[in-house]
């Protein structure tokens, strides 16, 4: 045999600490999956009554019956915001968003100016043909997520006023039951009238209409902040539950093959044992025949 025992030893030894390592980051990843997911839950209930206070809003700046005027097709250039990955061991994560970024602007007119947030997102995105800006870094608990949504909204908020970017598009994935996650987009920015009749499909949940005193204009702004805020967190808490359910998906496909290269690399050694103590024992029965033949 090609292996000494000594050598499937420490083959067997270094699977073990593997096998360990991994465990450890399937626990991890298992841990944290739950708690972007509670977040992205708590969010439910905060979005609707954010967007039932647009509703509202519009609904005293518009008479009652009169949908928005049909405002000319969005043009000029766009800017993407991309959820990816700090780390790797995610599976297929950042190469199928990567994909996804560059298939959906590819259909899209205008020039692409895009900020990833994650290394690894970043260096997938750089190997293709768009304008890359300096990416954001990916909070690692939920406690980080809001900073980095404001850094990521005075971003935006600078190119627009500068003329830079006229379209905010997001993208990043997220959790499905049945699969690990999906890819999706969503158009950020403006907040024309198509999104404003999206919005008009709310039900308001009593009978009657709430008024909004006073500084409506500046309230219906503030309302506008916090959904662009909701809308960031909440594709950034999606994201990072994606990334740890991949990575909790290869971390258990790893496992599985630890334990299979662990069940080889045992039996091996066992029968590479046997049959060093086989030889021995024969070596003994000869000797023993030799001294005791005539």
């Amino acid at each position: 045999m090609s292996d000494t025992a000594a050598s499937l030893r420490r083959k067997i030894s270094g699977a073990g600490d593997l096998q360990s390592v991994v465990r450890t980051m399937k626990a991890m990843a298992a841990s944290s999956i739950g708690q972007y997911e509670n977040a992205v839950r708590a969010l439910d209930d905060y979005d609707r009554t954010v967007q039932l206070g647009l509703v509202a809003g519009f609904r005293q700046r518009e008479p009652l019956g009169v949908t928005p005027r049909a405002e000319p097709k969005e043009t000029g250039a766009i800017g993407a915001v991309v959820f990816g990955s700090d780390q790797g061991l995610v599976g297929q994560f950042n190469e199928v968003m990567a994909e996804f970024v560059v298939n959906t602007l590819g259909n899209l007119p205008g020039q692409k100016t895009v900020w990833a947030v994650g290394e690894r997102i970043q260096s997938r995105l750089a190997d293709t043909d768009l304008r890359l800006k300096a990416p954001f870094v990916l909070p690692n608990a939920i406690g980080a997520i809001t900073s980095l949504v404001g850094e990521i909204l005075i971003e935006v908020e600078t190119q627009r006023e500068q003329g830079a970017i006229a379209q905010v598009y997001l993208f990043h994935n997220r959790p499905q039951s049945g699969a690990i996650y999906t890819t999706v987009s969503q158009r950020l920015l403006p907040l024309d009238a198509a999104w404003r009749r999206d919005l008009a499909t709310l039900r308001w949940p009593t009978g009657n209409w709430p008024e909004v005193m006073n500084e409506g204009e500046q309230t219906l702004l503030a309302f506008v902040r916090e959904y662009l805020f909701v809308s960031l967190f909440r594709a950034c808490a999606e994201s990072l539950a994606s990334e740890n359910a991949s990575r909790l998906a290869a971390m258990q496909r790893a496992e599985k093959n630890i334990d299979e290269l662990l069940e080889d690399l045992n039996r091996t050694f066992h029968r590479l044992r046997q049959s060093s103590i086989d030889e021995e024992l024969f070596d003994v029965i000869s000797g023993f025949e030799a001294l005791s033949g005539p």
